[in-house]
């Protein structure tokens, strides 16, 4: 006969934290009337919970129906259901069982209570998990690395990455070995959390048996795997490399996985060619590359300008029998309309389907900003509507896109259309769509809407951001009204907003266009003490409103400080200096005092 569980169980804790309202994940499931047969019950534990085939539902059912069982059953019939309820992720009602089993004057075993342990941790909620732990010692059971496992991952999951190394060493000190499963555990926590060099020290330390504890441990497949990841992923590709190396030294053969994260760690950097040289290396080895290895070359190329040679990887992977993904198709369409392909774009877009892949949103969105960039606002409109026809929904994203391209087609009526249908659709504005719709009013010469627009904003409360205000200053500027410019830029500081490159560029222009050059010196030399550094177009700008004006000498010293700071001059900076230097009767003497820029390689 079951004796009645301690009152200072964990499920007394458990209780208690719900009665609080701690987890409000957890809840309480009512007992129904059970109508399961016995044969069904017994296929449902011997069968359904080992395999994990089970839904909640069923779950709940038979757990009723053996609450209700005379005799009560054993505890571990009741642990056949928790595990396979727990391996199907459903961690609240693990917990909920658990309570009514305490309820039930049922007593838990140790394993229960691991189940229960880890059930909190994946919850994070450790702080629960080490609360049970207390009540497996109290029952006088011995914690095992499962049990330490288990807690490790719930403070990873946390982000509580110190205590998980702290308690890890200290269970190794206790003398409880860890096991790979372990130590995998550990490594993830670090490296997702953004500590993979940690991560990598620890490694070290435990391969050599340097570590305090005196434990060594040699790390598996899978453990160098996710250290690799998470050092690509952090920029440090040349430890990553290192590491690479000494799994083959170790006989430890990477498979797909880690070639494919330092393939995209080596592309990422800009190694391209070493990361194709890996690509060749690992089917050399007769590894198999994956639809992730071919998109990642597949987007470094395009990244690189490479579309022809991204093409063929499509190619090639199709021709080893490798289905690309709806990724791959996107990756290369947008490759195609970054070099102005956008007519090869659409054709790649109507292939899709006869390839087996059903395009999505994102390849309506890379289509339709490819025609907006190429100034086919008209063809992206028409492709908007298909893609509304065909049942996508579309996104911000799409809505910005074709606003830009409208805008820039000089289409405002079309562009205030689509603005409205943006809303109907129950699209947001976003911070980018509201500068959109700015600074196409005020490049349009619809300025009072621009400014209507711009109060609005302020009115409502609305988060301005300094790219808002260079589009109204921007506007403003070019409309001649240089006195309301100058107003707007002083209050940017009493609005907690610094001026960029871009701010002091536009007024900087605004001033030598009407011909205040000393306040245009004065706003560089200003953004050089507020530690703004110029950029090619503020030089070319103050150098064009100086040259207008005849001062060559100004221009002259503009260069020379061009040259200390390694600027390379554009097309724009001899253009004008040419102007300058034709209408100069002193243009030999000027001649020798322009500096000499690096040639560009």
């Amino acid at each position: 006969m079951a004796r009645k569980a301690s009152p200072s169980s964990a499920a007394t804790t458990i209780s208690r934290t719900v009665q609080r309202g701690e987890l409000s994940t957890l809840f309480l499931k009512p007992i129904k009337p059970s109508c399961i047969t016995a044969s069904q019950h017994e296929k449902f534990l011997k069968i359904d919970c080992k395999n994990g085939k089970i839904n909640t539902t069923d779950a709940f059912n038979h757990f009723d129906h053996m609450l209700q069982m005379q005799p009560a059953l054993p505890i571990s019939s009741f642990n056949l259901l928790l595990g396979s309820v727990a391996k199907n992720k459903h961690y609240s009602d693990v917990i909920s069982m658990y309570h009514r089993i305490f309820e039930a004057n049922l007593v838990p075993d140790f394993i229960t209570l691991n189940i229960l342990l880890n059930s909190c941790c994946n919850l994070k909620k450790v702080g629960l998990g080490f609360a049970v732990l207390g009540t497996i010692y109290r029952r006088g059971y011995f914690p095992n690395i499962v049990t330490f496992t288990s807690l490790i991952k719930g403070m990873g999951l946390e982000g509580k990455i110190s205590d998980a190394v702290q308690f890890f060493k200290k269970i190794v000190r206790l003398g409880c070995q860890p096991n790979v499963i372990t130590w995998g555990t550990l490594i993830n926590a670090l490296c997702r959390s953004g500590y993979s060099e940690k991560a990598l020290e620890l490694h070290r330390k435990m391969g050599s048996g340097d570590d305090v504890s005196g434990f060594k441990f040699q790390t598996n497949l899978v453990c160098y795997s996710i250290m690799i990841d998470g050092l690509c992923k952090e920029g440090s590709v040349d430890k990553a490399k290192e590491l690479f190396l000494e799994m083959e030294e170790k006989r430890v053969s990477p498979d797909v996985v880690v070639y494919s994260s330092l393939i995209h760690g080596l592309c990422d950097v800009g190694e391209w060619e070493e990361g194709k040289s890996l690509f060749i290396k690992m089917v050399d080895q007769g590894i198999r590359p994956n639809v992730v290895t071919f998109n990642i070359l597949i987007n470094a190329l395009c990244k690189e300008g490479k579309v022809k040679e991204a093409s063929g990887f499509l190619d090639l992977m199709i021709q080893r029998g490798e289905n690309p993904d709806i990724f791959s198709f996107n990756t290369l369409m947008d490759g195609l309309c970054l070099e102005g392909k956008v007519d090869d774009a659409r054709e790649l877009f109507v292939s899709m389907a006869a390839k087996g892949q059903e395009c999505d949103v994102i390849s309506y969105n890379v289509l339709i900003k490819g025609y907006c960039n190429c100034r086919r606002a008209d063809d992206a409109m028409r492709l908007y509507k298909e893609m509304v026809r065909k049942g996508y929904k579309p996104t911000i994203i799409t809505f910005n896109s074709l606003l830009t391209g409208l805008f820039q087609d000089g289409k405002v009526g079309d562009a205030r259309d689509c603005f409205t249908d943006m809303q109907l659709h129950g699209i947001t504005p976003d911070s980018c769509t509201y500068n959109i719709l700015l600074d196409g009013f005020c490049k349009n010469e619809c300025l009072a809407e621009a400014m209507e627009l711009f109060h609005n904003l302020e009115k409502s409360g609305h988060d301005l951001d300094i790219e808002t205000f260079n589009c109204v200053l921007d506007g403003l500027c070019k409309a001649g009204k240089l006195e309301t410019t100058t107003e707007l830029f002083d209050t940017l500081p009493l609005k907690g907003l610094v001026p960029t490159v871009v701010t002091y560029s536009i007024m900087i222009h605004g001033f030598c266009k009407r011909g205040q050059l000393e306040k245009a010196s004065n706003m560089f030399l200003e953004m050089e003490e507020k530690g703004c550094a110029p950029n090619l177009v503020t030089f070319n700008t103050l150098m064009r409103g100086f040259s207008n004006s005849d001062r060559a000498t100004e221009v002259i010293e503009l260069l020379q400080k061009m040259a200390e700071r390694k600027f390379l001059p554009d097309a724009s900076t001899a253009s004008l200096v040419i102007d300058l230097l034709s209408k100069d009767e002193r243009y030999k003497e000027y001649l020798t005092l322009i500096p000499t820029f690096p040639i560009q390689t």
